[in-house]
């Protein structure tokens, strides 16, 4: 078997980052359009990756957000995503390298990207950084359940998310 010296799954898996960077980018500057949203599965203890120590409690090993009604401050750069959720009420800010993203699905229009994430080095415990937290507001509820009401008033931005776990997805 022939060595691959141009490195194709190297490639192939920068293109598609490139096409999640352009839809957050997008979203960023626009909003999100029509029905999309955005599940988006990452690596929690990954270089880079910025949690509060409450969240990274939850979540030890990945986490999914879900960009739909109630997000702020989406920052996009080169290399990650920086977002502000809110999680049982709490604001937290999340930093998010493009590297340790594991998946990223709009089932709006049923897209979805997979990641290999073997390679991605994990910081340790003790070596994390927490994320600070901005002002927020509740996580709605997906739109087929009904939402209970809160007494928080919303932000003056767009967007929203819901932590969930990767089981939810899988076929049992």
């Amino acid at each position: 078997m022939a060595t691959d010296h141009i490195r194709y799954d190297v490639l192939a898996r920068d293109a598609l980052r490139g096409v999640l960077r352009k839809v957050l980018t997008d979203a960023a500057a626009h909003g999100l359009p029509g029905e999309h949203h955005f599940f988006i599965t990452f690596v929690s203890r990954a270089e880079g990756v910025k949690l509060s120590p409450r969240l990274l409690a939850q979540y030890p090993e990945e986490m999914t957000i879900i960009l739909q009604h109630q997000f702020w401050d989406l920052t996009v750069l080169e290399d990650r995503f920086e977002v502000g959720l809110s999680f049982g009420g709490i604001p937290e800010r999340l930093v998010v390298p493009f590297s340790a993203i594991k998946s990223f699905l709009d089932p709006s229009v049923k897209f979805g990207l997979q990641f290999d994430t073997s390679d991605v080095a994990e910081v340790a415990p003790e070596n994390l950084a927490a994320a600070p937290a901005p002002s927020a507001v509740s996580v709605p509820a997906p739109a087929t359940e009904e939402t209970e009401a809160t007494d928080e008033p919303p932000p003056p931005s767009q967007g929203g998310a819901e932590v969930v776990r990767l089981d939810r997805f899988r076929k049992k």
